[in-house]
């Protein structure tokens, strides 16, 4: 994590984060007129404050943004589990398709991003009226930072609110997906030249950056046909730009390729690497939500915690949770390609030893949990889609792993905590009782498989994390030209990008560092599969299964759905207390 300005400012707002939340009035007020204290007036502790949003559960949490872009598609599903995650059925509704005005979940997610506007617009009318030496530079990142919130929030729900912060007291604006998409774009293309190149300025990957704004830009001319259409049964990508005679697909290749051609990223050859602990700076990593534990807010690690299972423990004071999991239609996606390295990936002690989750055993002792007073031993589990039996160190009555004579962490055949009978299998097959349902039984909490992507922090707190999270990275950036190379008719263009990524990527040691194999061929079907190889889990799968016309159909215990549900309600809170709202249509 770097050190700067505004990181000092945030950490002034982290103390003070009780203070702001106490000086939200109500939610009519609260869209757009949060009072932050006096830090988040002075121009860089406004800036931290918008900044804070990101990472303050909207892009680091499974139940915020996460929940909407993940968990209502084929690569993720929180089903209740026996007696655990019922919640009044909020989290089986984003995938039983049943979500209503008066979700939670809707609800939350509305409020963090219009907190996050809110936010950005307090640091534009912060920095306009000062004279601070980098007065230009907070300024067009705080403009950015406006036009990311508004469009997840467009992106989302189809409206957004915004008040011109210069004028004292202006009226309530709502921004239209279709005519605001336009507005964006311009917008971010007019604050590059204000924007800091990448390292300069003191800035990391954790600032909006000029190459952050390219990555923003080649993701809304991606996603402008859907923006201006929400419903149609197909989409015009061929559009012409918003500024010349170029098409919407030109533009995202011209972005991308400016990021691509940079020579400041790089693919990692250990796919997980980008989702690890201490990822900070990773060489492809574009613009991340910057996080770490030694924060009064620490870091979250909840993309990772939902997925593993709670006798499931990377060292004897942190586990798992076992909520969510994926479809059998995405996992069976994977046929063919379990030898591809962003699959899964087996880990190997520093002694030689392979974890290999296949049998019981030992591993060694030597690593240690990082800030552990008591000297915890580290447990580290295999990365990637989790099938089948699990093996892993035992708790035992007095709080430690069980070890061997010799010293080493055993390893052992894990069954459920919550169901002690039964053995954790990870199965592809779901098989609810009611297949329109996701319920599982008490002795059925062990279906799923689940997602080991993001890197289990073993750090004390079930919640926290060293784990920057990547909102633009290299990888999806690839995956972006190759789907604009395709619809423009450049098939091997876009073949070449995918492979690119294939063999970029290598497997472990074990099997002889060999590198991911080439496809030969290239077509909409397969592109649609490779891009999910690619970002799965990454926030990306909503739009990407609206543009390829796949969010209507049914899966597991989703039915077949009507394209109203492409965007979510405006939450019943929001219209009883603000007018100027109309709720979208089929709610």
């Amino acid at each position: 994590m770097k050190t700067n300005k505004l990181l000092k400012a945030r950490n002034i707002l982290f103390l003070l984060g009780a203070l702001f939340l106490t000086n939200c009035t109500k939610l009519n007020e609260a869209v757009l007129d949060e009072v932050l204290g006096a830090e988040a007036s002075s121009p860089a502790g406004a800036l931290a404050a918008a900044y804070d949003r990101l990472g303050k559960g909207t892009f680091v949490d499974h139940g915020a943004v996460f929940s909407l872009q993940e968990y209502t598609t084929d690569e993720a599903l929180l089903p209740t589990r026996g007696s655990d995650w019922g919640d009044g059925g909020k989290w089986r509704s984003m995938h039983e398709f049943t979500w209503a005005p008066d979700n939670a979940i809707v609800t939350d997610n509305w409020n963090m991003l219009t907190n996050g506007i809110t936010r950005s617009l307090n640091a534009i009318k912060a920095i306009t009226n000062s004279t601070d030496p980098q007065r230009e530079l907070l300024l067009a990142e705080s403009k950015a930072l406006l036009a990311f919130y508004t469009y997840t929030t467009l992106d989302l729900f189809g409206q957004a609110p915004y008040r011109d912060p210069a004028i004292e007291n202006g009226p309530l604006e709502i921004k239209q997906a279709a005519p605001a998409i336009d507005e964006l774009i311009l917008q971010v293309e007019a604050l590059i030249p204000a924007l800091a190149t990448l390292g300069e300025k003191s800035t990391h990957n954790g600032r909006f950056t000029k190459e952050a704004a390219y990555g923003l830009l080649a993701n809304m001319y991606l996603n402008r046909a859907v923006f201006k259409n929400r419903y149609a049964a197909t989409f015009n990508f061929l559009e012409k730009s918003v500024n010349g005679n170029e098409t919407d697909m030109d533009k995202v290749i011209y972005y991308t390729s400016l990021l691509i051609n940079s020579g400041k990223f790089q693919l990692a050859s250990n796919y997980f690497d980008n989702f690890s602990i201490n990822n900070s700076g990773g060489k492809e990593l574009i613009f991340v939500v910057t996080q770490k534990i030694d924060y009064i807010r620490n870091g979250s690690n909840s993309f990772a915690y939902v997925s593993v299972e709670r006798n499931q423990r990377p060292s004897p004071e942190n586990r798992g949770t076992n909520a969510a999991c994926i479809s059998p239609e995405f996992y069976a996606s994977w046929e063919g390609n379990h030898d591809d390295p962003r699959f899964s990936r087996k880990y190997q002690y520093a002694d030689g030893t392979w974890f290999m989750n296949n049998a019981t055993g030992s591993v060694p002792a030597k690593d240690i949990v990082p800030n552990s007073k008591k000297n915890l031993p580290w447990f580290h589990f295999n990365r990637g889609l989790m099938a089948g039996p699990q093996y892993g160190p035992i708790l035992t009555a007095s709080g430690g792993f069980e070890m061997t004579p010799e010293g080493r962490i055993k390893v052992s055949e894990l069954f459920m905590e919550k169901s002690t009978g039964t053995r954790m299998d990870f199965t592809p097959e779901l098989n609810f009782n009611d297949p329109t349902q996701a319920v599982f039984a008490q002795n059925q909490i062990n279906r799923g498989v689940r997602v080991f992507k993001y890197e289990f922090d073993p750090e004390e707190g079930n919640g926290s994390s060293n784990v920057d999270i990547p909102l633009f990275r290299l990888g999806a950036i690839y995956t972006m030209r190759a789907e604009a190379y395709l619809r423009s008719g450049q098939s091997g263009p876009a073949l070449d990008d995918i492979n690119k990524l294939r063999t970029s990527r290598r497997r472990e040691a074990l099997y002889e560092n060999a590198a991911g194999v080439p496809i030969t061929s290239m077509n909409e079907a397969i592109l649609y599969k490779e891009i999910a190889f690619e970002t799965y889990w990454e926030l990306l799968r909503r739009p990407q299964m609206i543009r390829f016309g796949k969010y209507e159909l049914p899966f597991s215990a989703k039915p077949v759905s009507q394209p109203f549900r492409r965007i979510f309600p405006i939450p019943q809170t929001t219209l009883d207390v603000t007018k100027e709202f109309r709720q979208n249509m089929g709610y």
